[in-house]
């Protein structure tokens, strides 16, 4: 198992931003697509609590993760499953201590997301844009990763600046896209 602290920033943005940016990054060609599985409880404990256990498909590879959030951050744990173990787990469900010492739930596989991803270093850091569909919905947001907090803000805010991009919360990808399962 593998653990990292993930400091980020986002907010959503219009699909003409989004375009807007793929095109000022030179980043068409380096949109890549990954397949996020979200597990919890039948009574969604585990998105009640802040937590998000998802198993994300790149290519051929698939990582179990376990996100724990807090003010400034996230906790990542990461396990690389094989494909095998991936379709048991959405057909069967699974123990999260089987995998996670912290915590111990009974989950299922509950709804996915499909992220369509381009990344580019920048200021220290790592710019995202992500153009998501779930659930028959399509939403846009960008990213920025950053390594400390302080200087972070400060780089997000700028680029904000630069790019005349007006803040707006958004929910986590795994909050949007199980919402669909709490109004079904």
């Amino acid at each position: 198992m593998h653990m990292n602290v993930e400091i980020e920033f986002k907010t959503r943005i219009s699909k003409e931003k989004y375009e807007t940016l793929l095109e000022a990054f030179s980043l068409d060609g380096n949109i890549f697509k990954q397949t996020n599985f979200y597990f919890d409880t039948n009574d969604l404990d585990l998105n009640r609590q802040a937590y998000v256990l998802r198993i994300r498909q790149k290519k051929d590879i698939y990582k179990l993760t376990l996100k724990s959030q807090n003010e400034h951050g996230a906790f990542e744990y990461h396990v690389i499953l094989s494909e095998a173990q991936v379709l048991d787990m959405k057909k069967n469900g699974f123990r999260t201590r089987d995998f996670f010492e912290q915590i111990d739930y009974t989950v299922y596989y509950q709804t996915s997301l499909d992220n369509y991803r381009a990344s580019t270093p920048y200021e220290g850091g790592t710019l995202f844009l992500d153009y998501c569909e779930y659930c028959g919905l399509t939403d846009y947001e960008v990213e920025f990763e950053a390594d400390h907090f302080e200087t972070g803000l400060m780089v997000w805010n700028k680029f904000l600046h630069r790019f005349n991009i007006t803040f707006q919360q958004t929910l986590r990808k795994s909050e949007r896209a199980l919402n669909c399962v709490i109004q079904k």
